[in-house]
């Protein structure tokens, strides 16, 4: 067997490692997010609205990088 073919039978059992861990990194990632959120909120109560809105947009982005990766993961591989 050459190393195409066989890498396009790994493919297939691959798919769902790599949906699991886009699915632990954004759930890292936001927990980052929301944690240093409430920690600088908790030293500037009067800059909350801002970095609500801050933390909404980082939670937002690191969501899309893990769909990003998502589907990646379930691109065919070229035999």
């Amino acid at each position: 067997m050459d190393p195409v073919s066989i890498l396009a039978d790994i493919n297939g059992s691959i798919a769902p490692i790599a949906f699991g861990l886009a699915s632990i990194g954004s759930a890292i990632g936001v927990g980052l997010v929301v944690g240093k959120t409430i920690e600088s909120v908790a030293r500037q109560p009067e800059l909350q609205g801002r970095l609500s809105t801050l933390m909404f947009l980082g939670i937002a982005f690191t969501e899309a990088l893990a769909f990003i990766a998502i589907a990646v993961a379930f691109i065919p591989f070229p035999a």
